[in-house]
């Protein structure tokens, strides 16, 4: 006799009704039951008074029939965002400190958002759309909400290739979604350039840092990578320095070594008279600790704190956030922001500016792909476009006059020729 509900209505294989009166439904995936629950039977049926709206049992029934045809497994789609994400950063094993601490901040960000917990089999298209919107509209920095779809984008993916989902909610692109309001790291005028650096030359808090402040602003060099130089590093007789890792410190204060950034990154810069003196100087005024503290089979750094650890990249942005701001105390023409990045990208498009082949200032900068080199081409404004038509102009004029000279020249050995 076949079963039916309080409404005598006949219930299909599968289908049953639970004491509180909560419809089930039993299925299989992969040998293994799987069950979901609705108030009502069917979508006419009216909500149970105090009850959560939700989809009628046959409504299930049917997402999970167009599930089983596709080959995914329902049970799977009730996975909140934040279980995904959880998945997702558990795969990813053997990433660099800096990336895994990018994943636990987007994965600390989800936790503390409602989005996190949203099933992802509830997650539309305009729905990622709308919560990235959303994150923006609430302060948040267009690099953060970059960061957050970076993680997102792929978590999802992999729930698709899990035959989780059919379709990835977060494949599209970011840009027409969300306001890119974030500031380019400028590089400051060759003006700029020489009066800070003749500012901390002559300052007599900071002048011990001008051969750092120096050779930032004419290598190019990353300032991990700076931070990561030994001794052994400077080939002071040819005058080349050996870039081939990076000195990086972790969140929990643990002092490590990396390879360079990418493989381009491992690379040898000639140093010029002024920058081998720079060298020279820092390293006749270093000191020489008791005992050399090596990192990652590496010891001999250049600078070292109290404690005879070496300097990182922190401690030279907050040493250059201080003589910008002692700068702009003393002098009414203010400077800009200047970090040692901002002393990396000013070399850079100094360089471009200089004529420097493109390839050529690719290597030096070790950059593995030659488009972000050339961005700093087409960074250039009118200023920089004036100054070389003014350049091509001289030059034809000069080269003119060179014709012109050398014309009235062949004129007179003519003539000579002719009367002898």
């Amino acid at each position: 006799m076949a079963r039916r509900d309080s409404k005598h209505r006949v219930l299909r294989m599968g289908e049953s009704i639970r004491a509180d009166g909560k419809y089930q439904f039993k299925y299989q995936v992969n040998g293994k039951p799987k069950f979901v629950y609705s108030w009502r039977l069917v979508p006419t049926d009216p909500l149970p008074a105090g009850r959560r709206p939700c989809l009628s049992l046959r409504e299930l029934e049917k997402q999970i029939g167009y599930d089983l045809d596709a080959q995914m497994d329902p049970s799977r789609k009730s996975m909140t965002v934040l279980e995904l994400v959880d998945r997702y950063i558990a795969t990813k094993t053997g990433v660099k400190p800096n990336t895994k601490m990018g994943y636990n901040f987007v994965r600390n960000l989800l936790s503390e958002l409602d989005f996190g917990s949203k099933k992802i089999g509830s997650v539309k298209t305009s729905d990622a759309k709308l919560f990235l919107i959303q994150m923006q509209q609430d302060g948040r920095r267009y690099s953060t909400v970059k960061t957050v779809r970076g993680v997102l984008r792929p978590a999802f993916q992999m729930a698709v290739d899990d035959d989780c989902l059919m379709k990835n909610p977060f494949g599209f692109e970011l840009a027409g979604v969300v306001v890119n309001d974030s500031v380019t790291r400028e590089a400051i005028t060759r003006d700029q350039m020489r009066k800070f650096l003749k500012f901390v030359h002559d300052d007599n808090v900071y002048c011990k840092y001008y051969e750092v402040v120096y050779i930032l602003f004419h290598t190019g060099l990353r300032i991990s990578e700076f931070c990561g130089l030994t001794i052994g590093d400077l080939d002071m007789e040819n005058r080349v320095i050996n870039i081939d890792h990076q000195l990086q410190r972790t969140s929990d204060m643990k002092y490590i070594i990396q390879d360079t950034k990418t493989n381009a990154g491992t690379r040898k810069i000639p140093m010029t008279d002024e920058v081998h003196y720079c060298f020279a100087a820092i390293l006749e005024d270093r000191p020489v600790p008791k005992v050399e503290k090596m990192v990652g089979g590496y010891s001999g750094f250049l600078f070292l704190d109290k404690d005879g650890l070496p300097l990182v990249a922190s401690h030279w942005e907050h040493r250059f956030s201080h003589m910008v701001k002692r700068y702009n105390d003393i002098y009414r023409e203010q400077m800009p922001k200047i970090t040692p990045h901002v002393c990396r990208h000013t070399y850079c498009s100094n360089q471009a500016k200089s004529g420097m082949n493109p390839k050529t200032l690719q290597y030096l900068m070790g950059h593995s792909d030659i488009g972000v080199t050339m961005n700093t081409y087409t960074h250039l404004g009118l200023e920089d476009a004036t100054e070389e038509m003014h350049r091509i102009e001289e030059l034809k004029k000069a080269r003119a006059e060179m014709d012109k000279l050398s014309g009235k020249e062949r004129k007179v050995k003519q003539s000579q020729f002719r009367v002898v």
